[in-house]
């Protein structure tokens, strides 16, 4: 049976945990990356989809390709990051469902409706981006996620061979810099957004 994490993994993974703007010189491996995916690829999606598709920027060359086509005041903090990612949606990712959800004829749900898929990739892409985010904070890392960048040019840049493929949202990665960061916005009390009825 599952236990409550401790203070120190809930401030890690939620309450101390922040969006940084900018990351010490200290390089995020290949491995480190891997060891992401393995985390977040076990977060649930419906029927198993996961229709995220990454790209990681690790080279400076892939870094400084996203950063073009960012907005203003995000290319700098994608050039200098260690690393950076796109996380993309696969609006075909039923063709995959007989191998990730055997146990039933998913693909045939999604079949000959676009807009179901369109739907479904989106939501599920973004359940995927926060399982990025935690597994990242999980391993020691911090993320920049944001949405300031040109969805088509990215698109065109990154996933031009993979027309079912479009980006959701981008992120840096590393080891954050305090100095980077802002006050933390407000946070509301269950009150304001929640309704227990």
């Amino acid at each position: 049976m599952s236990t409550p994490l401790d203070d120190v993994a809930l401030n890690q993974l939620f309450l101390e945990a922040r969006t940084y703007n900018g990351y010490f010189d200290k390089p995020v491996s290949a491995e480190q990356l891997h060891a992401i995916w393995d985390l977040m690829k076990m977060g649930p999606t419906s029927a198993n989809m996961l229709p995220a598709r990454l790209i990681w920027c690790h080279s400076q060359d892939a870094k400084d390709r996203l950063a073009n086509v960012a907005a203003e005041g995000n290319q700098d903090k994608i050039r200098k990051a260690p690393a950076a990612v796109i996380i993309g949606m696969d609006r075909e990712f039923h063709e995959h469902l007989p191998e990730l959800f055997p146990h039933a004829d998913a693909k045939s749900w999604f079949a000959g409706d676009p807009e179901a898929r369109a739907v479904h990739a989106m939501r599920n892409s973004s359940l995927q981006g926060g399982y990025f985010i935690m597994a990242a904070r999980a391993l020691g890392l911090d993320t920049g996620p944001m949405s300031g960048f040109d969805n088509d040019a990215v698109d065109k840049e990154f996933f031009g061979d993979q027309p079912s493929v479009s980006s959701n949202f981008i992120s840096t990665l590393g080891y954050g810099d305090p100095s980077t960061i802002f006050e933390r916005s407000p946070r509301p009390a269950f009150g304001k957004f929640n309704s227990l009825i």
